[in-house]
């Protein structure tokens, strides 16, 4: 609560660094705050953007307070936001001021977007009439005010044209407010042709946002049976009541196709927000969001934290993807974040995908959620036929990484002019570089890991730093020349090995690496999605939401290997992405194939995927996290610990544990050095905390860290709840 205090007139103000609770300022005479107004304050030299928060204020003597410099004409945060920016920092233990600083990314935009100058037609007469003027003065009948450079090119005239006649007083000046970012979508635009199970689920949804109350639907379809299609019904609905909505999707490489599809819907784009965004773009979809004027925005887990006035929905397309996880500063969940969102602002949430997590699937079971099921591709598409290879019994030629099997479908897809998908989920050429000479191998300076070789651009890379280096001709430990090899395949050399065999064929890579960025991967899907490659080798990238209408075939080069880590999510993540990636196929109702190139054809996993049996592998993973007590039967956490010396590193975390307090509950394992136990030149040591459901996780991890050792020197510890990722 801001309060006038008998000193002075006070407010709690967070801002935008790691600050454990809001400071305190006073508010000078005259001016007017209000909890979430976004305002200018002193933070030692700095000037910085802060929120006035709730909370009542510390009486304190003016003398010692620095006062609020300026309140921004700006929409304040609302208090349902203002909530969620409480919930998230309580939740992943996080200071309170770095989550607000995810809603203040756009600090241009807190002060209002200027008017533009523009042109609106007098009374007055040109002295003479020329048939560039004529059209001028059709175009601008009506009274509408134009813009110079809009008036020139609606009708076809230079810009000279335009001066002329508002020298002649046929044209006065006049203020137009700012262009919305985007035009304002029409719910009646164009009515989907629904097929019965799909206007059965619908409806449902259009209920779920009608009732305007907090719930969660999980929306649990096979690749190609119009899911989108059917949670753009809750958007309509949404849109119907007045409310804007927040579509969040896992890449944004995914985000051109998406737009299209949402303008054939509503006749218009939505706003986009992502990485990729222009800063001046960013600033005006902030602004136009907080003042209502956006009324749907598709972006990536960070538009979470836009400053919606209305927003009346959240959906989260392929809810399951690892890509909602940041684990950057704040580690947080989006599609679970975006739960407790519609939770706090009392509006339905749709999650939609067609292999959901284990979490979701249990959540549903459970009653928490409901479940809407489309078992169905539209139209009646088949879903592909799938197969696996036995690698020892039809392996590749020597050198090569491709079976017979697989390079014979190949074949045969060629000649019938359809396109292939080959699979493999690593980046570059080769994951490992040595020297046949002496064994030497080339890993990076600053990280426990193999430096990848990109031999499309001559370069050894870390993916974990970005380090690279110039590949070399001789071997830097022995000086030998031309004897250094790389050992196993990523999508270069599946590329290679491609083009050798099909070497008329046109092929494409694709992987989020490419020379050109996101622009050049959209126009590479877009080439696919157009015929205009026979043979597309990929990444995950390819296994995300895309339609290739002429793709009957996908190969899954090594489908084996996301199984061979200590990931408890390990099979769940293989089923996913295997079956995200075989469903690419066959979505235009042709007859289609997927082939899995295995070591372990009969794994559960792959046994799931080829029978089509998902019910049976749910099931079992369900019931072996419930045995394991893992979530979400039971809780997880990771807290690492980090510094520029192993022994920095090691001596923080066993001190942690030590402090560890006695529960009956929770356990702590560890510490232990991390997989990847040096990144960036920092030393890595991990603590996983297990525990009941119903454990209070961040209460332990609170007072372990209270009683543990202090910060010192270059120690850094990250906390992170519900971990994806254990490397």
């Amino acid at each position: 609560m801001i309060e006038d205090s008998p000193f002075v007139a006070a407010a709690p103000v967070l801002v935008p660094m790691p600050a454990e609770r809001p400071y305190t300022y006073a508010v000078p005479a005259g001016m007017r705050v209000v909890p979430g107004s976004i305002v200018r304050v002193p933070l030692g030299p700095r000037q910085v953007a802060g929120i006035v928060w709730d909370g009542a204020v510390e009486k304190v003597d003016a003398k010692k307070l620095r006062s609020i410099e300026q309140v921004f004409d700006c929409p304040p945060i609302d208090r349902a936001m203002r909530r969620f920016v409480d919930w998230i920092a309580q939740y992943t233990l996080s200071p309170p001021g770095m989550v607000a600083r995810m809603l203040l990314r756009a600090p241009e935009a807190f002060d209002p977007e200027p008017w533009i100058e523009g042109l609106q037609r007098t009374l007055a007469r040109p002295d003479r009439v020329t048939d560039a003027r004529m059209r001028v003065l059709e175009t601008a009948e009506g009274g509408l005010a134009w813009t110079r450079s809009g008036l020139a090119h609606a009708a076809g005239v230079s810009s000279t044209v335009i001066d002329g006649l508002k020298a002649q007083g046929v044209f006065e000046t006049v203020m137009i407010p700012p262009r919305p970012v985007v035009a304002a979508p029409d719910p009646g635009y164009a009515q989907p042709s629904l097929m019965p199970d799909q206007r059965d689920v619908a409806e449902m949804l259009r209920s779920n946002v009608a009732a305007g109350a907090f719930g969660v639907t999980l929306l649990d379809g096979v690749t190609g049976s119009g899911k989108t299609e059917v949670y753009f019904e809750a958007v309509s609905a949404a849109l119907d009541r007045g409310k804007q909505v927040l579509i969040l999707l896992p890449e944004i490489a995914l985000t051109h196709a998406f737009l299209e599809r949402f303008q054939e819907r509503f006749g218009a784009k939505p706003a986009e927000w992502h990485s990729d965004l222009p800063p001046r773009m960013r600033e005006r979809v902030w602004r136009q969001v907080a003042e209502g004027g956006v009324r749907v925005v598709a972006g990536a887990r960070s538009a979470l934290f836009l400053p919606f006035r209305e927003l009346g929905l959240i959906v989260v397309d392929e809810e399951h993807d690892p890509a909602y996880k940041q684990e950057d500063r704040v580690f947080y969940n989006a599609r679970d974040m975006a739960v407790v969102r519609g939770h706090i602002g009392g509006f339905p949430v749709v999650l939609a995908s067609a292999t959901p997590s284990v979490e979701s699937r249990v959540n549903a079971s459970q009653g928490r959620y409901s479940r809407a099921v489309l078992s169905a591709r539209f139209a009646e598409a088949a879903l592909p036929d799938l197969k696996t290879i036995d690698m020892r019994r039809a392996p590749p030629a020597r050198g090569g990484f491709l079976s017979p099997v697989l390079l014979g479908h190949m074949r045969q897809t060629l000649e019938k002019k359809e396109q292939s998908l080959l699979f493999l989920n690593r980046r570059g050429y080769a994951p490992l570089t040595l020297c046949r000479v002496c064994g030497h191998r080339f890993g990076c300076p600053v990280c426990s890991a193999w430096l990848v070789e990109h031999r499309f651009r001559g370069q050894l890379v870390c993916h974990h730093c970005g380090h690279n280096e110039r590949r070399p001709e001789a071997c830097p430990e022995c000086g030998t020349l031309d004897h250094l090899v790389a050992c196993g395949p990523g999508v270069e050399r599946i590329a290679e090995e491609v083009v050798a065999n099909f070497p008329d064929a046109r092929t494409i890579v694709l992987s989020s690496d490419l020379m050109g960025g996101v622009r050049r991967l959209r126009l590479e899907l877009e080439a696919i999605a157009n015929g205009e490659a026979d043979i597309v080798i990929g990444t995950q990238l390819v296994a995300k939401g895309h339609n290739f209408p002429n793709m009957t075939l996908v190969g899954v080069v090594d489908a084996d290997l996301g199984l061979a880590n200590g990931d408890p999510r390990a099979a769940e993540r293989t089923f996913q992405l295997l079956s995200q990636v075989t469903g690419r196929a066959g979505r235009t109702g042709k007859k289609s194939l997927g082939l899995l190139q295995t070591f372990q054809p009969d794994h559960p996993v792959m046994r799931a995927i080829v029978s089509g049996d998902a019910e049976a592998f749910y099931e079992r993973e369900i019931a072996e996290r419930e045995r394991a007590v893992l979530p979400p039967f039971g809780r997880l956490a990771g807290v690492i610990v980090s510094a520029a010396t192993r022994a920095e590193a090691e001596g923080h975390a066993r001190g942690l544990r030590r402090a560890a307090p006695q529960a009956a509950d929770l356990f702590v394992l560890g510490p232990a050095e991390a997989p990847l136990s040096l990144i960036g030149g920092r030393h890595r040591f991990r603590l996983l905390i297990q525990g009941e459901r119903r454990a209070d996780m961040q209460g332990f991890i609170r007072a372990m860290l209270a009683e543990g050792p202090k910060l010192r020197g270059s120690v850094r510890v990250q906390v992170d709840i519900d971990p994806q990722s254990f490397l």
